[in-house]
């Protein structure tokens, strides 16, 4: 039972920091919009296929914007930490109740 305990504390964490990361990739987003950067650097371009996916998702199913202000990303940062706090967090329990 502790290779299941161990099993799931991996997921727990792998899971961590990819939300992590994702995190950050969507706040540079958000401050890349404020700069107006080159559409064809490679790490714009690589910013926005990434995120754009989620935040479409979620435009089309909340499409509120507060005077030309886009709220997705605040939206999908509540989500991620929502993930962090509820999966991971349930994870962690678990991997416990196994060791």
């Amino acid at each position: 039972m502790v290779i299941m305990g161990n099993f799931f504390e991996a997921i727990a964490v792998v899971l961590d920091y990819i939300l992590n990361i994702f995190m950050w990739i969507i706040i540079a987003r958000a401050i890349l919009s404020w700069v107006n950067p080159d559409p064809y650097n490679s790490i714009v371009r690589f910013i926005n296929n990434v995120t754009e996916p989620i935040l479409y998702q979620i435009r089309k199913r909340i499409p509120m914007n507060f005077g030309g202000v886009d709220i997705s990303p605040i939206i999908a940062i509540l989500i991620i930490v929502f993930f962090q706090t509820f999966i991971v967090r349930s994870l962690h329990q678990l991997a416990l109740s196994f060791s």
